[in-house]
């Protein structure tokens, strides 16, 4: 069940003009079902960012290779307000074998936050994080959506449940302008790992700034245990600005529909899987990790450096076999996969998309398996440039 706790230093930003925020939720009232008037939505959006704030953008202000966090260890991300989700945040399995109704509450919030070192962007979120909660339910269930918007809202918002069967999933249903609150239900007929995201137009931009998130359906016998779960999703980030920039970003509509993102992230923000919330184990446990990809436009070849998946449920369907000694599994956006493996020997593991250039927009994150060593599967020298684990 989704959690609507707010994390810790995460508050709104509410310095905005009244005239803009009048002007954005007069015409989103007006929005039938949130389907509609899309160019009108579209043009009062881009209106209020026609002056938008000013940035370092100089040479001076891009930093160096961001692949070198693949092989050595990063700077410490700054403080500040934070939406990455912590990839442990998951649910426990679910032990039950009868269905149901399960209440998930879902708050669009808009906030203002970290996005590198240097920048800070203004995300569009589920509950505070990107991505939302991780929702966990059992075929068969009933699950009752509660979404609100609240009234500090810019934009108004929804939720698309790949989950669902019926009518857009839910959006129209869920549509809600600033102060408003929507509700629906659905029975959760088909087990398996799915995305939900926003779908009030222009669709894509409210992904890409981040409503994007998981639900798992677990089949009636439930997943194999493992020792540790993780979710991970991996999305996109328009700004106006060019990658490496400093102060408040600019989502950018053209860069958005050219597909030509500044920013590739793990879990919200470049460093989100790396200085705030690495992935951690230990030698001999099992892992499975939760991988999906809000997009809203590139596939990404997820890989853990040094690792091979033991198995994979590709596409995310748990009711077929997986496939087994995998190097990397393709996830399309708007999609999820599952993949488990034994920890055999300690060390630092690296998640990227093997599109490997994107690790220099800022997609890494690290697997920190500790325990005894074991040479007979993996033996290397010491080497002072090893930035070990």
């Amino acid at each position: 069940m989704a959690q609507t706790t707010d994390k810790s230093g995460i508050a709104a930003k509410q310095e905005v003009s009244i005239s803009r925020r009048s002007m954005l939720v007069g015409s989103l009232g007006a929005t039938v079902g949130g389907l509609l008037a899309t160019d009108a939505l579209l043009a009062e959006a881009h209106a209020a960012h026609a002056t938008p704030p000013k940035v370092d953008v100089g040479h001076g202000s891009h930093p160096g290779s961001l692949s070198n966090r693949i092989y050595s260890v990063n700077p410490a991300h700054p403080g500040g307000a934070d939406i990455a989700e912590n990839p442990t945040n998951i649910p426990p399995a679910i032990t039950r074998r009868e269905p149901a109704t399960v209440r998930v509450d879902l708050e669009t919030k808009e906030i203002e936050a970290n996005l590198d070192g240097k920048a800070r962007f203004r995300f569009w979120t589920f509950n505070g994080t990107v991505p939302g909660p991780f929702i966990r339910v059992r075929v068969g269930d009933t699950v009752e959506v509660h979404l609100k918007n609240p009234q500090d809202s810019w934009m108004m918002h929804n939720v698309d449940f790949h989950a669902a069967t019926g009518p857009g999933g839910g959006a129209t249903a869920t549509t809600a302008a600033p102060g408003e609150e929507r509700s629906f239900t659905f029975k959760a007929l088909n087990p398996g790992i799915y995305v939900y995201h926003c779908a009030v137009p222009p669709v894509a931009l409210h992904i890409a700034n981040g409503m994007y998130g998981l639900i798992l359906v677990e089949p009636e016998e439930g997943l194999p245990p493992v020792d540790r779960e993780f979710y991970v999703m991996q999305g996109e980030i328009y700004t106006e600005e060019p990658f490496g920039s400093s102060g408040l970003l600019t989502e950018s509509y053209d860069k958005l529909l050219n597909e030509r993102p500044e920013y590739f992230v793990f879990n919200g923000h470049v460093g989100a899987l790396t200085e705030h919330y690495p992935l951690r184990a230990k030698v001999g446990e099992t892992v499975r990790i939760y991988m999906g990809v809000g997009g809203p436009n590139y596939s990404s070849a997820f890989h853990v450096i040094g690792e091979i998946f033991d198995r994979a449920y590709q596409m995310g369907s748990v009711t077929s076999e997986p496939i087994t000694n995998v190097q990397s599994i393709l996830v399309p956006p708007g999609s999820a996969n599952i993949v488990e493996f034994k920890c055999e020997v300690p060390g630092r593991f690296v998640l990227v998309d093997h599109a490997l250039s994107r690790a220099e927009r800022g997609l890494a994150g690290y697997l920190i398996v500790e325990g005894p060593e074991n040479p007979e599967v993996f033996n290397a020298p010491p080497n002072e440039h090893d930035s070990g684990h």
